[in-house]
């Protein structure tokens, strides 16, 4: 990239303190800014306020008092880069904490568009007549994409990719047909209200979400991009079980990232699951520069 790594964490700050804040209440609580969701979605989390010092761990306990009060997960996230002793005190004060590849995106190594044999790639249109059934099958893929990730592969909400290609049945066990179209259409559509949520933010280019589709089965891989100003993250792509293996989620990662330099963005960036999911997002012309911190409340031991 063009900019020093220290404006690029900046930036990267600033886009995660953004991107809630047009669909949820920011509530300051000690370090944190809490923030919780209007409406349907995907529930949001707590991250440090920004200019504000480390978050102390009775700020962990406040925040995870509020967000029991409002039934919402007790979720934190942050770059470890720019709160370094953060991690340190989530996990003295009982948090789990996943650390995430954080990989931006080096134009010139950016691969090119290839073609995909018997599928094609398309972009939503928020103005096209199916695109309510274009956002439900690509929701539903993302919800059986990331409940099925490899054993290895630990997925996030936020996460760019739902994992890998399964290991096969433990010995002894009937061998199960990786989930599909069928479990894809079992998914319920988003509701009405979420539905024109999302249209709106597609329309004003805030979302963009691409799909690989083949003839045969529809829509078997999706992801979105998210942007705030010259700054977007790819979130969310996923494939179906039963389509793995086939390059799809890299080579949609790279039109979403090639679409997003063409609108006027020069910082495109993702977050992996592990260190294996970011190997081969480095092959597609990501590059790691950090770790994102993901954490929840720790499991009570057995």
């Amino acid at each position: 990239m063009a900019h020093r790594e220290t404006d690029v964490f900046d930036r990267l700050e600033r886009f995660y303190d953004a991107v809630p804040r047009d669909a949820a209440v920011a509530e300051e609580i000690g370090g944190f800014v809490l923030f919780v969701r209007e409406g349907e979605g995907w529930p949001f989390y707590a991250r440090p306020r920004l200019g504000a010092d480390t978050p102390s761990a009775a700020d962990v306990t406040s925040v995870r008092r509020r967000q029991r009060e409002l039934g919402i997960p007790e979720a934190f996230e942050w770059v470890h880069e720019n709160s370094p002793d953060l991690l340190a005190v989530a996990r003295s004060a009982g948090l789990d904490v996943l650390l995430a590849p954080l990989m931006v995106l080096e134009r010139a190594a950016l691969v090119p568009d290839l073609p995909l044999p018997g599928a094609s790639i398309r972009l939503l249109d928020a103005s096209s007549p199916t695109f309510a059934a274009d956002l439900a099958a690509s929701r539903a893929v993302g919800h059986v994409g990331f409940r099925t990730p490899a054993p290895s592969s630990a997925p996030l909400p936020g996460d760019a990719t739902a994992g890998l290609i399964p290991t096969g049945p433990l010995s002894g066990a009937p061998p199960v047909a990786p989930a599909g179209p069928a479990e894809r259409d079992a998914v319920p559509p988003p509701a009405p209200e979420s539905l024109a949520d999302q249209q709106k933010g597609y329309a004003a280019g805030r979302f963009v979400g691409g799909v690989v589709e083949t003839p045969a089965d529809g829509i078997v891989a999706c992801g979105t991009v998210q942007r705030v100003g010259d700054v977007a993250e790819i979130v969310g792509v996923a494939t179906l079980p039963s389509a793995r293996g086939r390059g799809y989620a890299s080579q949609l990662t790279a039109n979403l990232a090639r679409h997003a330099l063409e609108q006027g963005v020069n910082l495109v960036f993702l977050s992996a699951g592990t260190d294996d999911v970011a190997r081969l997002y480095s092959k597609v012309g990501f590059r790691r520069i950090g770790t994102a911190c993901i954490a929840e409340p720790a499991a009570a031991p057995l």
